[in-house]
């Protein structure tokens, strides 16, 4: 028998072992090869497809990404794998093949498993690059669907750069088993183990790290954030590590102590395998608790601003258009009857029409060092009529008080203005003082270059301000919301080309910014999925070839527990057990780690988060359980066969 041949049929009577990592391989190849499609397109390349270079950019960064997330995959997948079969490679050994003829057979092993997953990987990324770039297609909004184009030198960058990353890391592989000798290799899975033990000091270090961390994480804002982040990625990083290698180990000792639950059914073996399951699989379990944490925070934050994005543009752009005036003679803007004519012509209804008339007050704050700051101060009348379409609370200021109206929310931890703070500003020369009620966080108005916030005032003093005040220092302001604004486009674009163009930066819509957001938000999306489910499936991956690299071992256990009458029911009990754990405690202790990450994403956007991160997790948990279902069906059949 031939070296090829002897390798084939190896692959072939591991594929039990082989099929998860060869998948996941499979996925990235996949992926890759997409992207790589995209990148070389013709018409990126040229830059006739519209807005695909923002793409491109995006992507040749993912590139990067699973590049290197898949070297680190294969390494260890393929350490995982030589090392399950020592005892394989001794037996060769001492049949007579020398180290030279094993590396070889190894080699071709590995080489055949590379060209088949990128084979199929390539095969499989021909077949869904039409409907990848259909995607991309809608996202963008091009004129003309992008046509699929087989493009030699993404096949190349592909097939060229997996090939030799496969190689590199079956060379590295190699060189480790030149080291073992022949009764090591044949003891591998013989060798007693110890009792693992473990310190009070270090899982005491492991609850004082995540304690902290999460603490941090609590308190983080926008004022913090850079201090603060990093600070909290090494106290949890270093914290579950140790929960694993010490704290794994100290719960179930703790619980072979405790006879009411030790002694109880199959807990007893159960327990007991687990102890050292825990603590031989305890970096890998590490390293998945950490991916599973990335995987749900990147994909609930990437959620997260794909759905809040358009909430904080309603805030700070509260009417589809806007635009504001200097002085009370004519419209060096717009008269605001064309603009009802236009909207009349177009069939665009309109909704509401919001106008105000003010004046820009300087203000100074002490969470900001400037002193050209300003506000327009409008009456709490005028607040108060756009407070009842948009379903706020209404408000209510005496003489000499004010309350202040920011358009963005309050990211800082701390408002501009507190309840009875002291606020002086002046119109000209006339200087003024007010008390302060406080700080609510509103769009009144289309943010614009004059326009930021606004101060409320009581309206009688309002009207004597503004008789006193010049023409030439009040500002007027006209919103027009429309209905279905969302598609309005044109029509806003047509309003837009009758404005002079050194008026242009006083006009402001809701429309085009909006289009723009959700362009961008929808491809980050788009991408994003693709990375998040690739690290999902590798995490598990990993869990899955675990299981099946210690299956001989496994078995030699499970036939010993059946002759002293454990029953066929019972050992299903206990894998099923053992492998939900092992499965699902990385899960579970990324999805605290996420948790975490979502409240120190809230504190800085200012939002609640929850719905959106509960979304994500909750799909996240039912692949991994569907996940945990295919691995138990594949290992019960190997165990009872």
């Amino acid at each position: 028998m031939k070296y090829r041949q002897l390798a084939i049929k190896n692959v072939a009577g591991n594929w039990h072992q082989y099929i998860a990592f060869f998948l996941s391989s499979v996925f990235s190849v996949m992926i890759f090869f997409i992207y790589a499609e995209f990148i070389f397109h013709p018409g990126v390349v040229n830059g006739t497809i519209r807005a695909a270079d923002k793409v491109r950019n995006g992507l040749i960064a993912c590139e990067y990404i699973i590049f290197i997330f898949s070297f680190f995959f294969v390494l260890y997948s393929n350490s995982a794998f030589i090392k399950s079969r020592k005892k394989e490679f001794g037996l060769f050994t001492l049949l007579g093949m020398n180290h030279w003829q094993l590396k070889r057979m190894v080699w071709y092993e590995s080489s055949i498993i590379a060209l088949v997953s990128i084979a199929v990987g390539m095969a499989f990324g021909s077949l869904f690059a039409k409907l990848f770039f259909m995607t991309l297609a809608e996202l963008l909004k091009t004129n003309d669907p992008i046509p699929f184009r087989f493009v030699p030198k993404a096949v190349g960058i592909t097939a060229g750069g997996f090939f030799l990353l496969f190689q590199v890391i079956t060379l590295f592989n190699l060189f480790r088993l030149r080291r073992s000798k022949i009764i090591d290799l044949l003891q591998a899975a013989k060798k007693p183990k110890n009792v693992p033990a473990f310190s009070w000091f270090l899982v005491l270090l492991s609850l004082i790290c995540l304690g902290t961390g999460y603490y941090l994480a609590c308190i983080s804002n926008m004022s913090n954030i850079v201090k603060t982040f990093f600070v909290v990625l090494f106290l949890v990083i270093t914290g579950t590590y140790f929960l694993y290698t010490q704290g794994s180990t100290a719960i179930f000792r703790k619980l072979q102590r405790m006879k009411s639950v030790y002694y109880k059914q199959t807990h007893l073996i159960t327990i007991s395998q687990l102890v050292f399951k825990m603590k031989d699989n305890a970096r890998l379990l590490f390293a998945v608790s950490i991916l599973s944490a990335v995987v749900l925070t990147a994909s609930g934050t990437i959620y997260v601003f794909y759905h809040d994005s358009r909430s904080q543009l309603l805030e700070q752009y509260p009417q589809t258009i806007g635009y504001e005036e200097q002085g009370m003679e004519g419209h060096p803007v717009m008269d605001p009857q064309r603009i009802r004519d236009i909207m009349r012509q177009d069939k665009v209804q309109i909704e509401y029409e919001f106008e105000m008339t003010g004046v820009a007050v300087p203000f100074q704050v002490k969470y900001i060092n400037t002193t050209d700051t300003s506000a327009l101060m409008i009456p709490a009348s005028k607040y108060n009529e756009l407070a009842e379409r948009k379903a706020w609370k209404p408000v209510k200021v005496e003489e000499g008080h004010a309350l202040f109206v920011f358009p963005y929310r309050n990211i800082l931890g701390h408002d501009f203005f507190a309840k009875g703070d002291l606020l002086e500003t002046s119109i000209g020369e006339h200087k003024m003082s007010f008390e302060m009620d406080g700080q609510i966080e509103h769009g009144l108005g289309n943010t614009s270059i004059r326009i930021r916030s606004f101060l409320i005032i009581n309206d009688e003093h309002y009207r004597q301000l503004m008789d006193s005040t010049p023409d030439a220092f009040k500002i007027r302001y006209y919103g027009f919301e429309l209905k279905n604004w969302e598609r309005t486009n044109d029509t806003v674009n047509r309003v837009i080309s009758e404005i002079d163009l050194e008026q242009k930066p006083y006009f402001t819509s809701r429309v085009q910014n909006y289009l723009d957001m959700a362009q961008a938000n929808s491809l980050a999306l788009f991408i994003g999925i693709f990375i998040s489910v690739l690290f999902f499936i590798a995490a598990g991956s990993m869990i899955y070839f675990k299981w099946f690299t210690e299956l001989q071992e496994d078995q030699a256990v499970y036939r010993s527990l059946r002759k002293i009458g454990m029953t066929p029911a019972e050992l299903k009990r206990v894998i099923t057990t053992q492998i939900g754990l092992v499965f699902f405690i990385p899960f579970m202790v990324g999805t605290v780690h996420a948790c975490f990450a979502f409240k120190a994403l809230g504190n800085l956007l200012a939002v609640s988060v929850w719905k959106y991160g509960l979304v994500v997790i909750g799909l996240f948990f039912f692949m991994q359980y569907l996940y945990f279902i295919l691995t138990r069906y594949a290992y019960m059949r190997r165990i009872l066969k």
